[in-house]
């Protein structure tokens, strides 16, 4: 029998992250698993969950990379484990292994964000880029995707140990390129404003906080998960 892999996700501190419930809900539903891990803050309400808590004293890339070295090293955390975002939406059910999806080149990704501004993300796209080119990937994929990620903790912790100069590295690309992950392509699933974007039949939804508790990606994603999970308390709101 395979058995059936951890999810884990990072959480910040902070509000009471509906985003967060109702992911639980749709993973509850349709993500097979063994158990959940929330690494760094456990809201009130999250029950039945394990929790891994984690300094959130840098940035919040700093905070994720530690939180994921965090994830790898720890020896309850299954060999390999799938990575989610709390704002990952799983909106139907998945039969068997979970597949590997990645964005294209990461040339690609860059001349999509190129024309969003330069901040500290392109400056992370950028270096992970050239530390890859510099490790003998000439045209490297990109794994920047709101959808789970199937990790090995090994081929982690050694994308990690590579990157561990850089101020922003991009983890999922980092481990999907190093470790020879392979994948699907697809384009990204982040609904990024309120309006309408055509997501409705996908098989995975992402949201940013004001598209779901305010706009109609929102209303379709609490339409879907109507009721509570086990990994939540309600008298704890």
């Amino acid at each position: 029998m395979i058995e059936l892999p951890d999810i884990v996700v990072p959480v910040r501190e902070g509000a009471a992250n509906q985003q967060l419930r109702y992911a639980l809900r749709s993973w509850a539903a349709h993500l097979p698993h063994r158990r959940v891990w929330i690494v760094g803050y456990r809201p009130p309400w999250a029950v039945n969950v394990r929790h891994l808590r984690t300094q959130q004293t840098g940035t919040k890339y700093k905070n994720t990379t530690a939180a994921m070295r965090a994830v790898c090293e720890h020896p309850d955390v299954s060999d390999t484990f799938l990575y989610c975002n709390d704002d990952f939406f799983v909106m139907r059910p998945q039969i068997g292994p979970f597949p590997v999806f990645h964005r294209g080149p990461v040339r690609d990704v860059e001349a999509y964000y190129t024309t969003r501004g330069n901040g500290k993300y392109m400056r992370g796209l950028r270096e992970t880029r050239d530390l890859l080119v510099g490790l003998g990937h000439d045209n490297p994929r990109s794994y920047e995707l709101h959808v789970p990620l199937p990790v090995e903790k090994t081929g982690m912790l050694h994308a990690l140990d590579a990157g561990r100069h850089l101020d922003v590295l991009h983890k999922r690309t980092a481990y999907g390129v190093l470790a020879g992950i392979g994948g699907t392509q697809m384009r990204d699933v982040k609904v990024l404003h309120r309006a309408p974007r055509g997501y409705e039949g996908l098989p995975f939804v992402s949201t940013m906080p004001d598209s779901f508790t305010n706009g109609h990606v929102g209303r379709y994603v609490r339409r879907a998960f109507p009721k509570a999970s086990p990994y939540e308390n309600l008298v704890r709101r």
